[in-house]
C-alpha cells in the first residue's frame, strides 16, 4: 500500500515497525462545540484509511485523543483555553461541557459510519503523562521556565521547520510580536501554561498548578500507548504549520529519534468556494444536513467522490446530486442482488476485484475505486457482482448491506390490499411521466381507501391510517 507522506512530500511504499499490524494516531476533536462537516471530513479520511489497511490484511491499533484542556483560542499560545471559554457561556463546569460534546462528537461519527477506533483518550486523564513529559524536555535542556509557563526552545532543534518547510530564521521573522517578552524565541511554544487562581482546570505541578500546552498531550499520548515510535499520525491540514510541527519538535527532542514513520494530512473543505466559518454562519453540522433532507450516508457519499488530499467544495447542490447519486447506486444494487440465480464471469468478477484494490492502495484513491463500483453496477445483473459491490463496501463504509426494496419490503410487512398497490404502481408511472395532477389524484383515491402514501428513495411507503 502506498500512502502520501507529507514529511517527504512523495508517496511511499507503507512498512510498518511490525509485520501486519498499523500503529495510527489522530488528532481528535477540542469538544467545546459541536463539530462541523468540515472537522467530520477529516475522521471520514481517517476511516478510509483504517479500511484501507484492513483490506490489505494489517491489525489496526488506532487512537483518537479528546481535547478537553490546554487548546488556547489561537492554534498557538494566545487567548484563554476553548473549554474555559464554553463553559462560562453556557455556565456550567468545562468537564459538563466536554462530556455532552465528546458524546455528540462519537454520534455523529456513528452516524456517518465511521467505525469506533480502539482507543478514546482524553486528555484529562494523562496529566501525570504529560508533567513527566515535560519535566523530561526540560531536564534534556530543550524546555525553560518563565513567569506565566514552560516554554519549548525551538532553536535547541535544529530540525524545526522540517514538516511545513518553513526555516527558523523565517519562522522567527514571521512570527509575530509576542507580549511575553520572557521567551527566548517569539515561536516558542508552550509546553505547561501556569494558572491564574479563577482558572478553573488546573492541577499541581514542580512549577506550581497550571495545565497542560495543546501540543503535549498528543506527544505524551503516543508516548503513552504506542512507546517511542508509531507509523502513521493523521491530522487536518490546518495542523501541518503549528500543532504537528511542534508535536514533532517535542516528540524528537525527548526520544532523539524519529517517532513517526508517516505523515497523513486532509485537505480543508470549503464552502460555495469559500471558507467555513462558525462567524460566517456556513459552518453546518450533521444534524443541519438531516435537518435539510440529508441523510448522514449522503455526505459521506458526498466526501467518497473527493480525494482526500484535494480541497472539496460544499454545496447544497453537490448534496443534492449526491443524494440522488446514492439513490440510484441502492436502485442499481437491487437489480443484481434481485438476480439471485445468475452468476457473472469468475475472470470479470477478478478483474474488478483487482481494479478496486488498486485503486485503493494508491494512496486511497476512494473517487477512482467508486468509479469502478460504478462500471461493474452496469453489467448484466448477477449476484455475483452484488456480493462483490458488498466487499467493496467494506472500504466505502455506505452501509450497502442494508439496502432493501422498499416497495416489496412494504408490501410484506402489511400487505396491501390489491387495489391500493394497484393505485400506488399507477401513481409511480403518474410521477415518472412528471404528471403531478394525476399522482395527487393518485394519493387522493389512496387516502379514500384508508391508506397514506410517501415517497422515499427508491420507491414508496404505505400505511394504513
Amino acid at each position: 500500500m502506498k500512502l502520501y507522506n507529507t514529511l517527504s512530500r512523495a508517496k511511499e511504499d507503507f512498512v510498518p515497525l511490525k509485520a501486519k499490524t498499523a500503529t495510527i494516531y489522530s488528532c481528535g476533536p477540542t469538544v467545546y462545540q459541536y463539530a462541523h462537516i468540515g472537522n467530520l471530513r477529516t475522521y471520514i479520511f481517517m476511516d478510509l484509511l483504517r479500511r484501507g489497511l484492513k483490506l490489505s490484511g494489517f491489525k489496526l491499533k488506532t487512537v483518537v485523543n479528546i481535547t478537553d484542556v490546554g487548546h488556547l483560542l489561537s492554534d498557538g499560545d494566545e487567548g484563554e483555553d476553548k473549554m474555559e471559554v464554553a463553559a462560562k457561556k453556557a455556565q456550567k463546569t468545562p468537564w459538563e461541557i466536554a462530556e455532552y460534546f465528546t458524546k455528540v462528537f462519537l454520534f455523529d461519527c456513528e452516524r456517518l459510519n465511521i467505525n469506533k477506533v480502539e482507543i478514546y483518550a482524553k486528555a484529562t486523564d494523562y496529566i501525570p503523562e504529560m508533567i513527566d513529559y515535560v519535566a523530561a524536555l526540560i531536564d534534556k535542556g530543550y524546555g525553560y521556565e518563565t513567569s506565566d509557563g514552560i516554554y519549548f526552545d525551538i532553536s535547541k532543534f535544529k530540525d524545526y521547520g522540517k514538516l511545513s518547510k518553513i526555516k527558523l530564521d523565517e519562522q522567527q521573522a514571521g512570527a509575530r510580536v509576542s507580549v511575553n517578552t520572557e521567551k527566548r524565541n517569539p515561536a516558542d511554544f508552550a509546553l505547561w501554561k501556569k494558572a491564574e487562581k479563577n482558572h478553573i482546570m488546573q492541577w499541581q505541578s514542580p512549577w506550581g498548578m497550571g495545565y497542560p500546552g495543546w501540543h503535549i498531550e498528543c506527544s505524551s499520548l503516543c508516548k503513552k500507548f504506542f512507546g517511542t515510535k508509531l507509523d502513521i499520525h493523521t491530522g487536518g491540514v490546518d495542523h501541518i504549520p503549528v500543532h504537528h510541527e511542534n508535536e514533532i519538535a517535542q516528540s524528537e527532542a525527548r526520544e532523539g529519534v524519529k517517532t513517526v514513520n508517516y505523515w497523513l494530512h486532509g485537505a480543508f473543505m470549503l464552502v460555495n468556494g469559500g471558507k467555513m466559518s462558525k462567524s460566517l454562519g456556513n459552518a453546518y453540522t450533521v444534524q443541519n444536513l438531516i435537518d435539510k433532507g440529508y441523510s448522514p450516508l449522503a455526505f459521506r457519499y458526498f466526501c467518497l467522490n473527493a480525494h482526500y488530499r484535494k480541497e472539496l467544495n460544499f454545496t447544497f447542490e453537490g448534496m443534492d446530486a449526491a443524494k440522488v447519486s446514492l439513490e440510484r447506486l441502492h436502485a442499481a444494487l437491487l437489480k443484481h442482488k434481485a438476480a439471485a440465480k445468475i452468476k457473472a464471469s469468475a475472470k470479470k468478477i477478478s478483474s474488478y476485484k483487482l481494479e478496486f484494490e488498486t485503486a485503493v492502495k494508491d494512496d486511497l484513491n476512494i473517487p477512482m475505486a467508486l468509479g469502478t463500483l460504478w462500471t461493474m453496477l452496469k453489467e448484466t445483473p448477477s449476484i455475483d457482482i452484488y456480493n462483490l459491490a458488498l466487499e467493496f463496501d467494506s472500504v466505502f463504509g455506505l452501509d450497502l448491506a442494508k439496502v432493501v426494496d422498499l416497495k416489496k419490503e412494504n408490501v410484506k410487512a402489511i400487505k396491501l390490499p390489491k387495489a391500493v398497490l394497484d393505485l400506488a404502481e399507477l401513481r409511480v408511472k403518474a410521477r415518472a411521466d412528471k404528471n403531478w395532477a394525476e399522482s395527487d389524484r393518485l394519493r387522493d383515491e389512496i387516502a379514500k381507501l384508508g391508506y397514506t402514501i410517501k415517497d422515499v428513495p427508491n420507491g414508496y411507503t404505505v400505511e394504513k391510517v
